[in-house]
């Protein structure tokens, strides 16, 4: 019996793809990277899911360790990666769907309290007025 072989960039939705992959539009496909596993610059494995690497950083971590060594694109796999699986992801990477911005706001709490521009003079301004009614 003779395996059917199939481009990468032709897959079948249901067929071939690992737990962490999406079936990408074809304008999301170019120049994203290598689509198997790859070696780091740490030397660790990336796409293979065996994130126990004995040259990880999360096998070596201590109290010293800058947690800065673990982000980059170096450590993200371009077509495998949990973060692929969101809505918001599979619906812009899949349907080409853009996310909806504001996702990630608060509607009821203003999260830059005392830090917007012109707020610390306000706030000089409110404390003069307090303590000049309690003398």
């Amino acid at each position: 019996m003779k395996e059917k072989e199939q481009s990468p960039h032709n897959k079948n939705p249901s067929e071939d793809l690992d737990p962490f992959e999406i079936e990408f539009l074809p304008k999301f496909r170019k120049n994203r990277g290598p689509e198997q596993p790859f070696i780091n610059e740490f030397g660790v494995v990336i796409g293979d899911y065996d994130y126990e690497s004995e040259h990880s950083p999360l096998e070596q971590w201590s109290t010293e360790t800058d947690p800065a060594v673990m982000a980059g694109d170096q450590w993200v796999h371009p077509f495998k990666d949990i973060g692929f699986q969101t809505t918001e992801n599979r619906n812009y990477f899949e349907q080409g769907i853009p996310p909806q911005s504001g996702i990630m706001m608060h509607p009821d709490k203003n999260v830059a309290y005392g830090y917007q521009k012109g707020q610390e003079a306000a706030n000089e301004d409110s404390q003069e007025e307090s303590e000049g009614e309690e003398s």
